[in-house]
């Protein structure tokens, strides 16, 4: 890929555009729903023309997508950072917790918003789908983490269930967080919860570190051994 400069700028420039708009979208959904929330308002408050906003986005639903990515750009960021070898449930678990921890004030809020954008996703069908597409996004980049970790093939039955598996989790704490009054940290927060779905859902599952090549995506069933 080119590494010139201006290349560079213009997509960190491109970057905190979209990032501005999701904020201002994020802002006007917590006061107003979607549902009492425009394109052209979004837009306003983000300070862009409108045309710039669906430059980027499909729709005002659309336009949160950087937000709900944010956390699983960061884990995967985090996992891709684990050394190989590193046995994958403990490589999961320290990823997740890391993601989901709260450091500073900005990390309560991201998760704060992150509630608010699900909470509106349960009446907002457009909402719910992108939350999905997000979710189905980062289960698909996950793979190849996964199997480099592993030293698996990408495309191994095992290996995408535990990215699955790994997605899974993290989408069903947060969207049973945002269900609850509960922390953003401690007993019922969405690291707490992520903990917990991760080791009920990888529990039962074939240890990857370990070769297996019993089963895998492509294999022929009943295919004779040589």
């Amino acid at each position: 890929m080119s590494s010139n400069p201006s290349t560079s700028l213009t997509e960190r420039r491109k970057a905190a555009t979209q990032l501005d708009i999701a904020h201002a979208a994020a802002e006007l959904f917590a006061v107003h729903g979607p549902h009492g929330t425009t394109a052209e308002d979004i837009a306003r408050r983000a300070g862009v023309a409108l045309r710039t906003f669906y430059r980027y986005f499909r729709s005002k639903q659309d336009a949160v997508t950087p937000l709900l990515a944010a956390g699983a750009d960061r884990w995967r960021a985090l996992l891709e950072a684990t050394e190989p070898g590193t046995a994958l449930p403990r490589a999961l678990e320290a990823a997740v917790e890391q993601a989901l921890s709260v450091p500073d004030e900005e990390s309560v809020q991201a998760l704060l918003r992150t509630r608010g954008l699900l909470r509106a996703a349960a009446d907002d069908p457009a909402l719910r789908a992108v939350w999905y597409r997000v979710n189905q996004e980062s289960e698909e980049r996950l793979v190849p983490v996964i199997a480099r970790l592993a030293a698996r093939p990408a495309g191994q039955l095992e290996v995408r269930l535990a990215a699955a598996a790994a997605t899974d989790a993290i989408r069903i704490a947060l969207e049973t967080w945002a269900d609850t009054e509960a922390g953003a940290e401690g007993p019922g927060s969405p690291a707490e919860l992520a903990t917990r779905c991760l080791r009920q859902l990888v529990s039962g599952m074939p240890p990857l570190g370990e070769r297996d090549d019993r089963i895998q995506c492509g294999d022929r069933a009943g295919s004779p051994s040589e």
